[in-house]
């Protein structure tokens, strides 16, 4: 249980179970609790058992598993071993899931019997379901393969490769970041300050995200060693998280803007006691003035917005929690201590202030590198510097505002979707000659996609359900299109390309119904 510049889950573990004992680690929404000596002691039986199955220090070990205790248990096993840890996002299609597992190769792969369809059946995949209440994660495998000799955990050690986190990066092809063990340390140190050393300290606070994201993926080593409280949410619902951070006195709500505005959207919001927020850290895009304001207001708490990527390990820029100059809120705010941001031009020469170009930054937090895509990695890093593909400005205070995004990707509700993927989806429709998909402003999740169809038979084009329902056999939902404009033809630019500006400009009129702000040209 080294304080070396380094960390890993099962270390960091392993000395949480001897400080905190029988505290609840995590609750999850049915009130069952894990504790931290729990924890750890199902995690060293799950890496008995897995080390008996031939994996071991390198070696991949996938999680297609949903955010609950199984999922913990596993990766503190897997981490035991000195294994790297792959989350898998589970409500991404079949397709998408096996497409991960195939990118990392593992050596084992544990899966939910629901989330096995499409794995390659030649694979070493372990199926379980959630514990029921009062048996212990991973009972019933473990019931019938006891361990026999207990595991030891080596110290970490600063480059040995602990997670791998899948992203798009700037172009809609998979890949996995990898974090190191030293990446974790320096999260810490970033996230925490002088505080990353110490036990202790943690509060109770909701989990949210899916736990393949690289919020908890590079986090939970710190929320550990505080002694944290972690609650899970099964489906995110505004009335329940809410009524969670006022049952449990919380003070940090960390977020992603639209749930903020479904937040404030509540009917029940003002009926809570919600007097022990203190901030709302709330991350994923920017967010709106209006937004900030009204929830600054209403929870009269601080409001702080970050940006970071996957790339970067979580850590990035962020705004104050209560403005300090005129006109914070419309930024992204200044980076954070200990890390860099710059804007540069196509050649990546630094740009002068006020001056448009593609936001770099350089954080001990970032990534080793895409796993086994050197080609890649050279694209998204130079010399240590993130390519984040997001065109920015820098101000005269040292303040960064985003001004749109290299190539067409945009952001629903904090997620990256690129359209080139949902095209590809929804392009054999029978019902489709043509289709093209914008974004389009959203007051709940930032950014919403609209399909924009040619359709094969003027007189029975598509709706909107069924090319959703369409797209869902490949695509994850939250690709999915949310309105759809129907045309005779895309128009082209100068150069034969489709005009998506144009096209954008049109969605804008596009309600959510699906229909265009006269009715014309649209269909439901």
């Amino acid at each position: 249980m080294s304080d070396a510049p380094a960390a890993s889950l099962a270390d960091t573990l392993a000395g949480a179970a001897l400080r905190f004992g029988d505290t609840p680690a995590v609750v999850r929404w049915d009130g069952e609790t894990l504790s931290y000596a729990t924890w750890w002691s199902q995690a060293c039986a799950l890496a008995g058992w897995m080390a008996r199955r031939g994996v071991g220090e390198g070696d991949r070990v996938a999680l297609v598993l949903p955010s609950g205790l199984e999922y913990l248990v596993a990766a503190a096993a897997a981490s035991a071993l000195g294994a790297i840890v792959a989350g898998v996002n589970p409500s991404l299609a079949p397709t998408e899931r096996a497409g991960l597992v195939e990118l990392v190769d593992p050596k084992l792969v544990l899966a939910d019997p629901a989330l096995t369809e499409g794995l390659d059946p030649a694979r070493r995949v372990e199926a379980t379901t959630a514990c029921e209440p009062g048996r212990a994660p991973w009972a019933g495998l473990l019931s019938t393969d006891p361990t026999d000799a207990p595991i030891g955990v080596a110290a970490p050690q600063a480059d040995r490769t602990a997670s791998l986190v899948f992203t798009s990066g700037t172009t809609g092809l998979p890949k996995a970041a990898r974090f190191t063990e030293g990446a974790l340390a320096a999260i810490a140190r970033l996230d925490l300050g002088a505080a990353a050393t110490r036990w202790g300290g943690g509060a109770p606070m909701f989990v949210s995200t899916q736990f393949a994201h690289v919020g908890l993926m590079t986090k939970l080593c710190w929320y550990v060693r505080r002694g944290s409280r972690l609650h899970l949410v099964d489906r995110w619902r505004a009335d329940d998280v809410l009524a969670l951070v006022a049952a449990e006195a919380m003070t940090v709500i960390g977020a992603v803007a639209p749930q903020v505005a479904l937040m404030l959207r509540s009917p029940g919001f003002d009926d809570l006691d919600l007097s022990a927020v203190e901030l709302l850290i709330v991350g994923g895009a920017a967010s709106a003035p209006s937004l900030v304001a009204e929830a600054r207001e209403r929870f009269g708490a601080g409001y702080s917005i970050r940006y970071s990527s996957t790339e970067s390990g979580g850590c990035g820029l962020a705004t104050p929690p209560w403005p300090v100059d005129q006109g914070d809120d419309e930024t992204i705010g200044r980076p954070r201590k200990g890390i860099e941001a710059s804007v540069r031009d196509d050649d990546g020469g630094e740009l002068p202030v006020d001056t448009l170009g593609e936001l770099w930054i350089r954080t001990p937090s970032a990534m080793a590198g895409y796993w086994e895509a050197p080609h890649a990695t050279a694209a998204a890093m130079t010399d240590g510097w993130i390519r984040t593909g997001d065109l920015a400005t820098c101000d005269r205070l040292g303040r960064y505002a985003l001004a749109g995004r290299r190539g067409d990707m945009y952001i629903r509700g904090g997620y990256n979707v690129f359209p080139s993927e949902v095209e590809a989806a929804l392009a054999d429709h029978p019902d489709v000659a043509q289709v093209t998909v914008v974004p389009r402003s959203d007051a709940v999740m930032g950014e919403i996609g609209v399909a924009v169809v040619v359709p094969r038979q003027p007189s029975s084009p598509p709706d909107l359900e069924s090319l959703r329902r369409h797209g869902a056999r490949t695509i994850a939902r939250h690709k999915l299109p949310e309105a759809l404009l129907v045309r005779s033809n895309l128009p082209e630019g100068a150069t034969g390309k489709i005009d998506r500006r144009r096209l954008a400009d049109e969605a804008a009129a596009v309600d959510s119904g699906g229909r265009s702000s006269d009715g014309a040209g649209s269909t439901r």
